[in-house]
């Protein structure tokens, strides 16, 4: 779907155009055209092809999805895959991707699975004309810029929910819950790195070394987001160890509880086991056995029962089993 497709001139915009208008302002001077497309159809993309003369490898790309973020160098264009995480309704997490083609006198995004809009992009970049005179490379930026900036959002949830969960980490009977909850926490974790970590790699490729043409003019605001996304990758492994250590600290929790327990049966084991044996010895049917004749004998029986247990029992709570 053909979200819009404006031609500049002098970082102003000049006209909203229609897709088959494209070749002839590709051949004014000092002009460049951005097009943004949202869930495009196949026909939509090769029609794009053919205007820009894109390289069928990257539109392949673009028209399958799934791909690893990165950014690759077709001749005069630069091709990148981002991929966007936000949470639904239902605060679960998923990923969109979006892919920009730039060349010379062009801007291509196209946006697949992403809720959310980057008309704002659009309106902020067309409120610094002085910049966006800079060109292709400047949009490049812009979007690059929005989809790293709302991986902050992401993080910031991520880190809050692990906080709650370490504040009831010693809270007795919640620790089986807590576990699967950090559980699920790293696993979302696992997936913010998936998008980070590869676009760390590649935007390191347009500040370092051999920068290419378009990105020339632009390359201390690349700077600024590979900047941004070194700062996420710290936060994003300083959350995965804390969830090991989080996941680490409740299965020993787990396990300190079930030595209570066990701890707590054993005692009574034996302070059962103490009254089994006495009520055994008396109850065997001898003949001759002192204390079946004595009048106190019963009472005396209960009654050194009775003591035996509260000494173990007094024993066993002074211990910390009970």
């Amino acid at each position: 779907m053909l979200i819009n497709c404006v031609a500049y001139r002098d970082g102003r915009r000049l006209a909203d155009i229609k897709p088959e208008e494209i070749s002839d302002y590709l051949k004014l001077p000092d002009c460049f055209v951005w097009v943004a497309l949202r869930d495009a159809a196949p026909e939509e993309v090769l029609a794009m092809k053919a205007e820009f003369d894109l390289h069928e490898l990257a539109v392949e790309d673009a028209l399958h999805g799934q791909q690893r973020p990165k950014i690759e160098e077709y001749g005069d264009t630069l091709f990148a895959v981002m991929q966007t995480v936000q949470f639904t309704p239902t605060d679960e997490l998923c990923t969109g991707e979006v892919s920009i083609f730039a060349g010379r006198n062009f801007v291509l995004s196209i946006r697949n699975r992403v809720a959310q809009s980057l008309l704002g992009v659009r309106a902020r970049a067309e409120k610094e004309p002085h910049m966006l005179k800079r060109g292709p490379g400047f949009v490049m930026y812009a979007i690059m810029d929005a989809v790293v900036d709302r991986y902050f959002p992401v993080i910031e949830a991520l880190e809050s929910e692990l906080d709650a969960i370490e504040a009831q980490i010693f809270e007795p009977g919640v620790t089986r819950e807590n576990i699967r909850r950090v559980y699920e926490l790293k696993q979302r974790v696992t997936l913010v790195k998936h998008a980070v970590s590869p676009l760390l790699d590649a935007v390191g490729k347009l500040v370092r070394g051999r920068v290419p043409p378009i990105c020339e003019d632009t390359r201390e605001y690349f700077r600024d987001v590979y900047d941004h996304l070194e700062r996420m990758q710290s936060a994003l492994d300083s959350l995965r160890d804390t969830a090991t250590t989080a996941i680490q600290v409740h299965l020993s929790m787990a396990a300190i509880e079930d030595s209570e327990t066990t701890k707590r049966l054993a005692a009574w084991a034996g302070i059962f086991a103490a009254a089994t044996a006495f009520a055994g010895i008396w109850g065997m049917n001898f003949e001759v056995m002192p204390e079946l004749k004595w009048r106190w004998g019963y009472p005396a029986a209960l009654s050194i029962i009775s003591a035996t247990c509260g000494v173990l029992f007094w024993r066993f709570r002074k211990a910390g089993w009970l």
